[in-house]
């Protein structure tokens, strides 16, 4: 009797544990498969510019970026080779490296684009979208350029684009993407973007979105918001690749006094040093020292 009795005790308990596997089966699964949905989505706000209207919100993320300034203050850095050891290299607009590699390095892994500069890689369209097409291309601008009902000039010329180029990753900013880093910047600020006549940079969504993608952003070349006050600043170019033309310093006190118009350099650097305090983030060439300046 006793091999029967047993036999029917594993029975039992082979009834009991049945149901409960199956269960928890299916909630590792569920959970699995929202972990999945969730990686898939990416980073709700940045659209994929294709000829398939199907939405591909820009899935990426680093352990660790570069951000390189545009700034004049990279010629003559010599930080090239160290800046093509990141893991990812963010730039902006049309900022070259050819001819500057040893300064600015050579790698692009993104680069995010003003509806300004779009003119700029159309014309050498072989370099950024063939020579460079491993590149993530993340294009913002105003409304009246960038909507997508077939009166956006400046969509219109990235569809093209897209199409003549459809292995390119290109995503364009949407405008709900654009109204929240006006939020952003009012909520640092206390001030209304549009009332105060003020333009965002693209340094500053290039700012927010490596934020969102990257667990440490080293940022080079980006002068701090004391720099230009200081006696021994140097007089260097507002871009790296335009020598000749106004200086960094000017271009800043000028664009912060503007009334209509102008970009608010000087602030968006006061808003990075506060983000700096509780993001993993660091300056180089110049280097910041976060405790001391000004951040209002």
């Amino acid at each position: 009797m006793y091999p029967r009795t047993q036999t029917l005790r594993w029975l039992c308990l082979l009834c009991i544990s049945l149901p409960v596997l199956f269960w928890f089966s299916h909630v590792i699964t569920r959970e699995g498969s929202a972990r999945v949905a969730k990686q898939s989505v990416g980073l709700r706000g940045y659209v994929r510019v294709s000829p398939d209207t199907a939405e591909q919100f820009l899935n990426v993320h680093f352990n660790q970026c570069a951000l390189v300034s545009s700034s004049g203050q990279m010629l003559g850095a010599g930080l090239g080779a160290d800046i093509d050891k990141i893991q990812c290299v963010i730039r902006m607009n049309n900022a070259p490296t050819l001819g500057y590699e040893k300064d600015v390095g050579n790698r692009t892994s993104v680069r995010v684009v003003s509806h300004t500069s779009v003119p700029h890689l159309v014309k050498n369209q072989r370099y950024y979208f063939e020579e460079a097409a491993n590149t993530t291309y993340v294009f913002w601008g105003p409304q009246r350029k960038m909507r997508t009902d077939g009166k956006g000039g400046v969509f219109n010329t990235l569809l093209r684009i897209a199409k003549t180029y459809p292995d390119v990753r290109m995503y364009a900013m949407t405008q709900e993407r654009v109204e929240h880093c006006d939020q952003i910047f009012q909520n640092e600020t206390g001030k209304n973007r549009l009332k105060s006549g003020a333009y965002l940079s693209t340094g500053f969504f290039t700012m927010i979105l490596a934020m969102e993608m990257c667990d440490s952003i080293r940022v080079y070349g980006m002068i701090n918001t004391d720099y230009c006050s200081g006696t021994n600043h140097s007089g260097a170019s507002y871009h790296y690749y335009e020598r000749g033309k106004m200086d960094e310093c000017r271009m800043y006190r000028m664009n912060e006094r503007t009334q209509h118009g102008g970009h608010r350099f000087i602030t968006e650097k006061a808003i990075y040093a506060k983000w700096a305090s509780s993001h993993k983030m660091e300056f180089q060439h110049p280097s910041w020292n976060i405790s001391n300046l000004k951040l209002s």
